[in-house]
């Protein structure tokens, strides 16, 4: 137990530098504020939600196509020199927005072209770093590297609001793009480095003769061809589009859907940014449990319960509590999910190609997680309430959740020993 939290010791800096990389990532600031600008956009172009939320599909696809390229590149030239190229032009492209003068053209294509520059900043890179650095506790130091997207998740909203009303949403955008260039590059260039890093040598050694870690940890895997072969890359890839679908769907539109149960706009922001904290507390239990449980039935049980919280915000009558628990509820779900991800690809195809096949899976979770948001978007635009598509996401997190009780155990990469 003392050996496994020991990792710390050694490991933190890149946990904190991760952490804050991948919460002003692409992973949440654009995924997190576009319920924000949705108001101001339409007063402004006339544009209804469902044309604004289809910026996500597309999001989606650039994801999709990019993710696992990035995954190859980073297994290949280093995370480092993707992480900090990335942070810098997916900064720059998220503050273009502002020169936005009403093309849906243009919007869309800005989505696109941020999917490309931010894709170095999702966890495929950061997280690659972080389970280099553990092994007794990776499910812990995953927790809290990803903390950052709910705690700047729930900030962004707030900033992003408040910046609409004191500045205009052109300025919003400059803001709001501006974090990662002034706040994630500096934290990566001092902080950011895997255990293989020459500027890092001493404190790697250190780390292995304080903690007792296996070889494969680092080295041992599957290739991507071996890994695309296994029936479980296709069991995860396959229960990933229901759950993303399921917890991403209803984030984005969170304020719409709360003034469509009555909440004035300040409680419809506040109500929202509950979603973040939430997403803390889940990153953080979710790490914990996987260290000590068996990971499918910690994912499985997790990732069932906001069925329940569906059901829930699709209540005709829905006072603030209840809406504050049911969003807690899904928003400890989107903790898990992240931290799953990477635990689970590490667990049970190895580091050899982690970046690799982590990015080829992440293709999937983005193709449910992109359509989500459009299609509740859509469902509102054409039926005036949210009821029906929350009551089709908990089906599908039932769907998505129990077939990973199949996983089995996990793998042991380590060297086998020579006859």
């Amino acid at each position: 137990m003392r050996s496994g939290y020991a990792e710390f010791r050694f490991g933190w800096p890149v946990v904190f530098a991760s952490a804050i990389g991948i919460g002003l990532g692409m992973s949440p600031l654009p995924f997190y504020t576009i319920g924000v600008f949705v108001a101001p956009l339409s007063a402004e172009f006339g544009w209804r939600v469902d044309q604004i939320m289809l910026a996500l599909p597309i999001f989606t696809f650039g994801a999709l196509f990019v993710s696992p390229a990035v995954g190859f590149i980073t297994d290949r030239v280093g995370v480092r020199k993707v992480v900090l190229t990335s942070i810098v032009l997916f900064s720059l492209t998220m503050m273009s927005f502002s020169l936005n003068t009403g093309s849906t053209a243009m919007y869309l294509i800005l989505w696109c072209l941020l999917a490309v520059t931010g894709a170095g900043t999702l966890p495929i890179t950061w997280t690659r770093a972080v389970n280099g650095w553990f092994f007794h506790k990776r499910g812990l130091a995953l927790g809290f590297t990803l903390v950052g997207t709910g705690i700047f998740g729930a900030m962004a909203k707030i900033y992003a609001a408040y910046l609409i009303e004191l500045v205009g949403w052109r300025w919003a955008y400059v803001g709001v793009g501006a974090l990662p260039l002034v706040i994630a590059l500096p934290m990566a260039y001092l902080f950011f480095r895997e255990p293989d890093d020459p500027a890092v040598a001493e404190k790697s050694a250190a780390l292995r003769e304080a903690v007792s870690v296996p070889e494969a940890s680092t080295l041992g895997g599957m290739t991507v061809r071996a890994a695309l072969k296994d029936w479980r890359f296709w069991l995860l890839a396959y229960a990933f589009i229901p759950i993303s679908f399921a917890v991403g769907g209803p984030i984005p539109n969170l304020e719409r859907m709360m003034d469509a149960k009555g909440f004035t706009t300040e409680e419809a922001v506040l109500l929202a940014s509950v979603i973040g904290y939430a997403v803390v507390v889940g990153r953080v239990l979710g790490g914990f449990l996987l260290d000590h449980f068996w990971a499918p039935a910690i994912a499985a049980i997790l990732l069932s319960i906001p069925a329940a919280a569906s059901l829930m915000l699709a209540q005709p009558e829905l006072s603030f509590m209840m809406a504050a628990i049911a969003i807690f509820v899904l928003g400890l779900a989107a903790g898990v999910e992240y931290d799953l991800m990477a635990y689970l690809v590490s667990r049970y195809f190895g580091m050899r190609h982690y970046s690799a096949i982590y990015g080829s899976l992440y293709g999937f979770f983005a193709f449910g997680a992109g359509f989500g948001p459009y299609i509740f978007g859509r469902s509102f635009s054409e039926t005036g309430s949210y009821d029906s598509i929350l009551q089709i996401s908990a089906i599908a997190f039932l769907v998505g959740a129990l077939p990973l009780f199949l996983l089995g155990r996990y793998r042991d990469f380590s060297p086998k020993p020579k006859e």
